[in-house]
């Protein structure tokens, strides 16, 4: 897949089939567009192209919200993008100009000229322009005027739920992983550098992986304690994760821990992807050490029941 910053230095499309969007989640809505996308290109013997926008444009439009936060970094979109083989994909620097490109400009200087686009497909609730003003109808229009075809991917449902990344977010927002998951088409995940923490965990015969995560827009599920999966080195563990203030022990700043099991490897310093598969409980403060210890034997137990139940399916 190739990668641009800016139209500019774009080199001749053949056939563009294009889609455009934020992409936050690249949920299963998003991933049936790409397979629009490629099926219409190979039909036409074209080549597929996603636009997307960075930083996303709510940071931009509303810069002293205080509640922005996204599924998934920037960096994890793109490696979606990329699995998905899409040829080409453009990253348009967002700024406050930007937003104030009428739609139909957007569409001439962009979708027209720069990459001469034969179709595009896009989400049933996809705006775009100044104000976000720009409709499917005005699309269709310009469409007409400028030669290219607009395909309109009706809403996706999932046990009768639309998908939306608003949907996804709400849920784990709520702590329901497992709606989130259905969501998504894949597990939610948390990536991080290993850091060192106070290890108590390891004096009760529950050593934890402390995470630290550099995107401060980054999700964050619920705090609770979680069914998860661990991925160090190419290889997959099973774990239980916990979210939360570690309110029996320090009372201290949010904290993103996994215990892995089945294993006992120095791993300090080191980046791990946590999967979190499924809420197990709240986090709560127990009376001490040892109440905590006894709960943390119970969970494990779930956790690997809830892991085993996953793999046999």
């Amino acid at each position: 897949m190739k990668i641009y910053y800016d139209t500019d230095g774009l080199k001749p499309i053949k056939k563009a089939v294009v889609t455009i969007g934020t992409f936050d989640g690249v949920h299963i809505g998003h991933q049936e567009i790409f397979r629009m996308v490629q099926s219409a290109a190979e039909e036409s013997g074209g080549e597929t192209v996603v636009i997307t926008f960075h930083p996303h444009p709510r940071l931009v439009i509303h810069p002293d919200s205080k509640d922005l936060k996204f599924i998934n970094t920037q960096e994890k979109k793109i490696e979606f993008v990329r699995q998905a083989g899409i040829d080409y994909l453009i990253v348009i620097p967002f700024t406050k100009e930007f937003a104030n490109t009428p739609s139909g400009e957007f569409v001439r200087n962009v979708l027209v000229e720069k990459i001469k686009t034969k179709k595009l497909i896009i989400g049933y609730d996809h705006q775009f322009g100044k104000d976000r003003y720009g409709s499917i109808g005005e699309l269709k229009g310009l469409g007409k005027i400028h030669s290219f075809e607009v395909v309109e991917l009706p809403v996706q449902t999932i046990d009768g739920v639309a998908v939306s990344s608003t949907k996804i977010r709400n849920a784990l927002n709520a702590g329901n992983v497992r709606l989130a998951n259905k969501l998504l088409g894949y597990e939610y995940s948390i990536t991080g550098k290993v850091v060192r923490g106070n290890r108590i965990g390891q004096t009760i015969g529950f050593p934890t992986a402390n995470i630290e995560i550099e995107d401060e827009y980054k999700l964050i599920s619920a705090n609770g304690v979680y069914a998860c999966r661990v991925e160090y080195e190419g290889r997959i563990y099973k774990g239980m994760g916990n979210i939360g203030h570690r309110p029996t022990i320090d009372h201290g700043d949010l904290t993103i821990e996994v215990n892995i099991f089945d294993f006992n490897h120095d791993i300090y310093g080191e980046i791990i992807t946590i999967f979190f598969v499924d809420r197990i409980r709240d986090e709560k403060k127990f009376e001490n050490l040892a109440a905590l210890r006894k709960q943390l034997r119970k969970d494990r137990v779930v956790a690997v029941d809830i892991l085993d139940q996953l793999l046999s399916q």
